[in-house]
């Protein structure tokens, strides 16, 4: 879920907002600013409760922020990566990039979300009784009041024991360590999010034919638990496929190397052409790495400028580009590699480049691994 509008970045932690985030907003002034707020407090001009929604819309969201960025910090302290946390319609996303060290990680790291709003929730009590107590204006209280009910439902919802929800994770972190399996326990709790999912989309369609629009919003929330249910067990399937295999094992070695200095237009007609690469490593006489040369982000570069562009200054910078040790088991690599540098990674060992990864790379030992080659 890639960010629309980026934030910058709180302890260390970059943040952003999908435009969904603007669609959910403008629903909950709508729904709660000028629906349930004049029902349950009548008497204020209409600008009263339009303002008293906007800011009950924005709390939500930044409770949604304190949410995932208690997901983020307990996995950082737990070793874990932490890419960055995106708002959007459906809630929250804190991209980690590695698997949980241990089953008590895993607990932790998902326990921190849903105890954050149950604190929120339990704050925003307080802050309503406070109101109440000096004699606030009802609608002024009833912002926090509803704040409180929001975060609390947050929580309940996210323990439910179905992945990908915080309350399937909890599940899966309780039957690793009991059976001492991962992937077991994570098939078992995507199954169960799969099966919750389905129930929600089961609920909106039979709350949709009764007349209740909100039927479709139940059916959205299903389908997204069960498209994601269903990609945490093709990854964990995937992280069991590769179990005891390590960068070294699948990458292609020694790895063709270019220099950065050349132009573009060169490199392409000269180079590319010649070696039938789509993925060149860059580095300098020293031999230090200095990025990384894909003939898809080279393409981007405009044929006007290619004859005076040099190869660096359109590749992959070394700091975009995953970098992993030759010993890293397999699923730490997988981990690392997304949409930056093409989903090609490189390796080295102390220190020294000796290997770059493709996907082809990583499928090609998966077939083989399977079959019982090894390299």
């Amino acid at each position: 879920m890639p960010a629309t509008i980026h934030l910058g970045r709180l302890w260390g932690i970059r943040l952003g907002l999908h435009w969904s985030v603007l669609l959910v907003v403008l629903l909950l002034v709508s729904a709660v600013g000028m629906g349930r707020f004049p029902l349950a407090y009548p008497g204020y001009d209409s600008w009263a409760y339009v303002v008293a929604g906007l800011v009950a819309a924005t709390l939500f969201m930044l409770s949604l922020l304190a949410h995932e960025m208690a997901h983020a910090l307990v996995a950082r302290r737990e070793g874990q990566k932490v890419e960055g946390i995106t708002l959007w319609m459906l809630g929250g996303l804190a991209s980690l990039k590695d698997r949980s060290p241990s089953p008590g990680a895993e607990f932790r790291v998902a326990a921190a979300g849903p105890a954050t709003s149950v604190l929120l929730g339990v704050g925003f009590l307080l802050l309503t009784w406070f109101a109440v107590v000096v004699g606030a204006e009802p609608l002024i209280a009833g912002v926090p009041a509803y704040l409180a009910l929001i975060n609390l439902i947050l929580a309940a919802f996210n323990l439910i024991p179905a992945a990908p929800l915080d309350g399937g994770r909890i599940l899966s972190a309780a039957l690793w360590r009991r059976w001492g399996d991962r992937h077991r326990a994570a098939v078992v709790s995507t199954r169960v999010g799969r099966g919750f999912g389905f129930a929600l989309i089961l609920l909106g369609v039979v709350t949709l034919f009764d007349g209740d629009t909100g039927g479709l919003w139940w059916m959205l929330v299903g389908i997204f638990i069960v498209v994601m249910a269903q990609a945490e067990q093709r990854q964990s399937e995937l992280g069991a496929a590769v179990a005891g295999l390590r960068a070294r094992d699948v990458m292609t070695a020694p790895p063709d190397t270019a220099d950065g200095s050349v132009t573009v237009s060169d490199f392409l007609h000269a180079t590319a052409l010649v070696r039938r690469h789509s993925t060149f490593p860059l580095v300098d006489e020293a031999g230090r790495f200095q990025g990384l040369a894909t003939v898809d982000r080279l393409k981007s570069v405009p044929l006007a400028e290619r004859a005076h562009t040099a190869l660096r200054e359109a590749a992959w910078p070394p700091s975009e580009v995953p970098k992993v040790e030759a010993d890293d088991p397999l699923p730490d690599l997988l981990s690392v590699m997304g949409e930056q540098a093409d989903g090609r990674a490189v390796v080295f060992d102390q220190g020294r480049l000796v290997g770059i990864v493709s996907p082809s790379d990583i499928s090609r030992a998966m077939v083989l691994h399977g079959r019982g080659v090894q390299r």
